[in-house]
C-alpha cells in the first residue's frame, strides 16, 4: 500500500455519525426506527412547520455522555446548540441544529493496533446533532423524491485528531469506534442502514513537516474496505499531484466502490460559511454532577477492560482475547460456554474454529447461533470427561446444528458414540490389529516409527473411533516394544 512514499507523510482524520439508538428522535416524539413508507414518521416538529419548537430527547444526552466517559474525555458541563445553515432539498429547516464551539464531549483517545503495533488517537470533540432527510434519485423519471423519516435523527458526531497514518489505521480506528459503540449499546452499528457511517480528511505533507497539508473530504463511506480502499486511493491520487509540482485542491469527493475513485464533489466548505450562532430556541444544556456521575454507574464493562479480565482470569492469548471480546454478544456467549465446561481454553478455541465456521457457511450472527452456549459448554465438558473425543465432538455439533437434539448426551446416547475407556477392550482390539497386520509390525520393529501413525488409524477404525487415540497410541507402542 502507498502511503505517501518516502517524500510525503500521509494525515487522515476521520468524522464518524453515530446514529444513537434512541427510539424517538432528538427534538421531537417521532419514532426513530429505520424502515417505514417513505414520510410517514415525520411530524411537525421534523417538518419545521410554523410554531413548533425542539425539546432535547434526553437519552440522547445520556448516550452521549455514556461515549465521553468511555473514551475519557472531558464531559462539558455547559454544552450550546447551534444552527447550521445551509440549503438543500432535504433540510426542511433550511438549518441543521448542531454544537458547534461548545460541544457536549471534547478530548478523549481511542487505542488502536495495526500490524503488531499499538497507538493512541486524539479525539478532538463528539457533539450531539439531527440528522437530515434523504434525497432519492432513482425511479422518479429524471426527478429527485425527498423522504424526511431520517430528518431529526438523533446523531453523535464524532471528530479524531489527525494522528492516523495510513488507510489501515484509518479501517483500525473505525472498527475499534463501531465495537465500542455497539459494546455501550448507544448504536446498531448498522452500515447498510446508515447507522454508522464516515468521512475521511485525507491531506499529505513533506515528512518532517508540521504544518498540514491541503486536505480533500471523502464523504459518507460506510464500509470499513471501502474506507481503506479509499483512503489508499486518495493518497495516490495526491501523491502524483505534489510529485508533478501542482496544488491539491481543497474539496470534498466522492468515493465511486464501482471504479475504485474518488471524484469531486463540491468545494470543501469551512466553518465560516455555515454562519453558526446559537439556536434561540434551545437553552444551553447544563449537566449536574448527579446526572453524570448515574450515567457512569450505568456503565458496562469496556471491551478493552473484558479482554484485559479474560487474559488475566481465563489464560486467553491476546488475540483470543481480542476476538472474543469484540462484540458484547460473543463475549457473554464465551462467558457461559466457559462457566459449563470449566475450560476456557476450549471454549475460545470452538467458539474461533468449529462454531465460526457453522455460523459464517450460513452467514449468521453469533445471537443467531443454533447451538446455544450452555449446549456447547456441555458438549465440551463431555470431550474433557474423556466421554467422547474431539473428533467424534465435532460429529455431535453437526447434529446439535442440524436439530437432531439439543443436548450433546441426547446425540451420544442416541448414536452409540461414547468413548470406548476400559483399557482390556482397547486392549483386545490392539492385539487383533497387530495379528492381522504382520508386515508393518516388521517394519515398526526395524525402526520405521512412521508406521506407528498408520496401526493406529487401523485400532481407531476397528473401534469406529471410539477409543481415545493418545492411550491407544501409548498401549500400542508398549504391546509392540514387549
Amino acid at each position: 500500500m502507498n502511503n505517501g512514499g518516502q517524500k510525503w507523510e500521509t494525515v487522515v482524520g476521520l468524522e464518524v455519525h453515530v446514529q444513537l439508538a434512541t427510539r424517538s428522535k432528538i427534538f421531537s416524539g417521532a419514532s426513530a426506527a429505520y424502515g417505514a413508507e417513505a414520510n410517514t414518521r415525520a411530524c411537525a416538529v421534523d417538518l419545521a412547520l410554523p410554531g413548533v419548537l425542539p425539546v432535547l430527547n434526553r437519552e440522547a444526552v445520556c448516550m452521549a455522555v455514556k461515549f465521553g466517559l468511555a473514551v475519557g474525555a472531558q464531559i462539558n458541563r455547559e454544552s450550546v446548540f447551534a444552527r447550521k445553515n445551509y440549503f438543500y432539498p432535504d433540510l426542511p429547516k433550511g438549518y441543521q441544529i448542531s454544537q458547534y464551539e461548545k460541544p457536549i464531549v471534547s478530548g478523549g483517545t481511542l487505542a488502536i493496533s495495526t500490524g503488531g503495533a499499538h497507538k493512541s488517537i486524539g479525539i478532538t470533540r463528539a457533539h450531539l446533532e439531527e440528522d437530515a432527510g434523504k434525497s432519492l434519485h432513482e425511479d422518479f423519471h429524471g426527478m429527485s423524491g425527498i423522504d424526511l423519516n431520517r430528518a431529526g435523527t438523533p446523531l453523535l458526531e464524532i471528530v479524531s485528531e489527525p494522528d492516523l497514518r495510513s488507510a489501515a489505521e484509518a479501517a483500525a480506528y473505525l472498527k475499534k469506534l463501531h465495537t465500542l459503540v455497539r459494546h455501550l449499546e448507544i448504536c446498531d452499528g448498522n452500515m447498510q442502514e446508515g447507522s454508522f457511517r464516515f468521512d475521511a480528511n485525507v491531506s499529505l505533507r513533506p515528512r518532517g513537516e508540521k504544518k498540514l497539508g491541503v486536505r480533500t473530504e471523502i464523504k459518507n463511506v460506510n464500509s470499513f474496505r471501502f474506507i481503506e480502499k479509499a483512503v489508499q486511493f486518495e493518497v495516490r491520487r495526491q501523491t502524483k499531484i505534489l510529485d508533478g509540482g501542482g496544488a491539491v485542491a481543497q474539496e470534498t469527493r466522492l468515493y465511486d466502490s464501482a471504479a475504485d475513485e474518488t471524484r469531486p464533489m463540491r468545494g470543501k466548505e469551512e466553518a465560516d460559511d455555515y454562519r453558526y450562532f446559537p439556536d434561540p430556541d434551545l437553552p444551553p444544556l447544563l449537566l449536574e454532577e448527579d446526572f453524570i456521575a448515574a450515567v457512569r454507574a450505568s456503565m458496562p464493562e469496556l471491551p478493552e477492560q473484558k479482554a484485559a479480565r479474560f487474559i488475566r482470569d481465563y489464560a486467553l492469548t491476546e488475540d483470543d482475547a481480542e476476538t472474543l471480546t469484540a462484540e458484547r454478544g460473543t463475549a457473554d456467549y464465551f462467558e457461559a460456554v466457559t462457566a459449563a465446561c470449566g475450560d476456557a481454553k476450549s471454549a475460545a478455541n470452538w467458539i474461533n474454529g468449529e462454531l465460526a465456521g457453522h455460523l459464517n457457511r450460513e452467514n449468521l450472527a453469533l445471537d443467531q447461533s443454533k447451538v446455544s452456549a450452555r449446549a456447547l459448554g456441555e458438549l465440551l465438558r463431555r470431550v474433557n470427561e474423556k466421554i467422547i473425543s474431539g473428533k467424534t465432538a465435532k460429529e455431535v455439533l453437526q447434529r446439535m446444528w442440524n436439530g437432531e437434539g439439543e443436548s450433546a448426551d441426547e446425540i451420544i446416547a442416541k448414536h452409540g458414540l461414547k468413548q470406548i475407556t476400559d483399557d482390556g477392550a482397547i486392549e483386545k482390539i490392539i492385539r487383533q490389529t497387530v495379528d492381522a497386520h504382520p508386515e508393518q509390525v516388521r517394519q515398526f520393529r526395524d525402526g520405521n516409527e512412521k508406521v506407528l501413525g498408520y496401526l493406529v488409524g487401523q485400532v481407531m477404525k476397528n473401534t469406529q473411533g471410539k477409543a481415545e487415540p493418545r492411550k491407544v497410541n501409548t498401549m500400542l507402542r508398549k504391546i509392540l516394544s514387549a
